[in-house]
């Protein structure tokens, strides 16, 4: 989100003077820095708050929709474009075969309902979460849907129907070049304003999810250096604060990847798609191929009938979406510039990940700990833990009220 930020945030400037400057790599980054930085900044202060800055974030989303979908259509009334168009006319500007670029374009999609997971990283700060993480994660899909939907026609019946223009504009982002052609410079700056402030709020919502996973991970003891990662500041309001910083030094870190090959950033930014899809598949897949007897249906079950079929179903997309995300988007012979190394990338971190568990970590890693006094457990609970095998750890304070283990 960062980087989707910065691109967005200088592209109003390119766009203030009418194309005439270009951002180099330098500038680029160092507005990656200052956001990465900012973002930090506000998730470690504003954690009594984070709740209802959600909130904020959400209609902060509605209001840059709602502004699209009505300024693209007043603007463009002169010139938009048939049904025809909108519907049924397909454009391929890379080298692959119409069919397979039509499935190549379902990356854009899959990128976008891609943030559910925020909903399960954050669910131990949840009311309810059984409930309210997969209401949250149905409804986090569903809005992407139907939202995204009536976005993209309206976008597709105010466009240029020349894709290259739109594609290779000075401006640096297609959308920019779509607000442009519509409603002009001032209304282009106005809409780019809404929406990388909208970015930003996003990437807030990241950092905060990414941290709560780290801690988790930390605290089950599943990271390097998770004795260093997993205490809590009292100090700022009972929050991972060294997970925090963690991830935003992390991510200063891999920001210089733009600096030194671009190719390069973009799989690892494209690494999500793949390592997220892992992360979801897998669980799955060991449930119903190993675990379906132990299963135990929570509140949000979709029934004996659906629950293995969707499952099923869920394998294959991700399997899907997995192999996409590896194809170079170009054509079927990159060059090294244009190559999509997300294959390189992806298969170091799992092949590193397998290394280090075999190597180290399956002589002391024995799955999720449980933090939580064995007075605060119920008997039913004691005795679900016990069967489960789970490791039960208790609360250790530190002195001073600096941080404590949680």
């Amino acid at each position: 989100m960062p980087d989707g930020f910065s691109l967005m945030f200088l592209s109003v400037i390119v766009i203030a003077r009418d194309g005439n400057w270009a951002p180099s790599n330098g500038v680029i980054y160092a507005t990656y820095l200052a956001t990465v930085l900012c973002h930090a900044t506000v998730a470690t202060l504003s954690s009594k708050i984070m709740g209802k800055l959600q909130t904020v974030f959400v209609v902060m989303n509605f209001i840059v929709i709602i502004a699209t979908v009505i300024a693209l259509p007043i603007g463009a009334r002169h010139h938009r474009n048939s049904a025809h168009f909108i519907f049924a006319q397909t454009g391929n500007l890379t080298t692959w075969p119409t069919g397979w670029t039509f499935m190549l374009s379902w990356l854009s999609p899959i990128w976008t309902i891609g943030a559910f997971d925020s909903c399960v990283h954050l669910s131990e700060e949840a009311t309810n979460p059984n409930k309210a993480v997969p209401f949250g994660i149905l409804t986090s899909i569903g809005s992407c849907w139907f939202f995204g939907f009536i976005i993209m026609i309206v976008l597709a019946a105010t466009m240029n129907p020349d894709l290259e223009a739109i594609t290779g504009t000075s401006f640096g982002q297609p959308m920019a070049q779509i607000y442009y052609d519509a409603v002009g410079k001032n209304g282009t700056m106005a809409l780019m304003c809404l929406l990388f402030i909208t970015q930003f709020l996003m990437g807030i919502s990241i950092v905060v999810a990414a941290s709560r996973q780290t801690w988790a991970f930390s605290r089950d003891g599943a990271l390097p250096f998770s004795a260093f990662f997993r205490p809590i500041s009292q100090r700022f309001g009972y929050i991972p604060l060294r997970a925090i910083w963690g991830c935003a030094s992390l991510a200063v870190v891999l920001g210089l990847l733009t600096l030194i090959a671009p190719a390069a950033a973009q799989a690892l930014f494209s690494l999500a798609v793949a390592g997220n899809n892992l992360a979801w598949g897998i669980p799955i897949f060991a449930r119903v191929v190993w675990g379906q007897h132990k299963f135990v249906p929570g509140p949000f079950y979709t029934g004996d009938r659906f629950s293995v079929p969707l499952a099923w179903t869920a394998i294959l997309f991700l399997v899907f979406g997995t192999l996409l995300a590896m194809f170079p988007v170009g054509g079927p012979s990159p060059t090294p510039e244009s190559m999509n190394y997300t294959v390189v990338i992806t298969a170091a971190v799992w092949i590193g990940a397998l290394t280090y568990y075999y190597a180290d970590a399956r002589k002391w890693f024995t799955g999720p700990k449980i933090t939580i006094a064995d007075e605060q457990l119920t008997e039913e609970q004691q005795v679900a833990i016990r069967e489960k095998g789970l490791e039960v750890v208790m609360v250790e304070k530190e002195e001073g009220g600096g941080s404590k283990d949680v």
